[in-house]
């Protein structure tokens, strides 16, 4: 399931034809060690498209997350199927803001019986 466009739960900022790609290539990378995807656990925390570079900045529930590799590379290899011949994919990790609960969505919640 994609999100609506209009209620992503990430700042999305490039050419509106690439916001639907970008969002089916996220929802189809999985943490897992929720068997969840990354969207849904909250981790994506925005998405910039240029002529030349897709960027998404990423995080993950802690620092000492046993998955982080595999979930970087899923993102890099998912995004590079829809970024376009020349455009670069660069997936930056961040830990500011700290990840919370509050950035899973309401599925997400419910998977885990919140």
């Amino acid at each position: 399931m994609t999100a609506d466009p209009h209620t992503a739960p990430y700042p999305y900022s490039g050419p509106p034809v690439m916001r639907k790609p970008i969002e089916d290539a996220l929802h189809r990378v999985v943490d897992p060690e929720v068997a969840m995807t990354i969207v849904d656990v909250g981790l994506v925390y925005g998405v910039t498209v240029t002529n030349d570079r897709l960027h998404v900045l990423l995080t993950m529930t802690s620092a000492a997350c046993p998955v982080v590799d595999v979930i970087v590379d899923d993102v890099g290899a998912e995004l590079d199927r829809v970024a376009g011949g020349d455009r670069s994919v660069d997936v930056e990790l961040v830990w500011e803001p700290a990840w919370t609960t509050d950035r899973m969505s309401a599925r997400a919640k419910a998977f885990m019986g919140w």
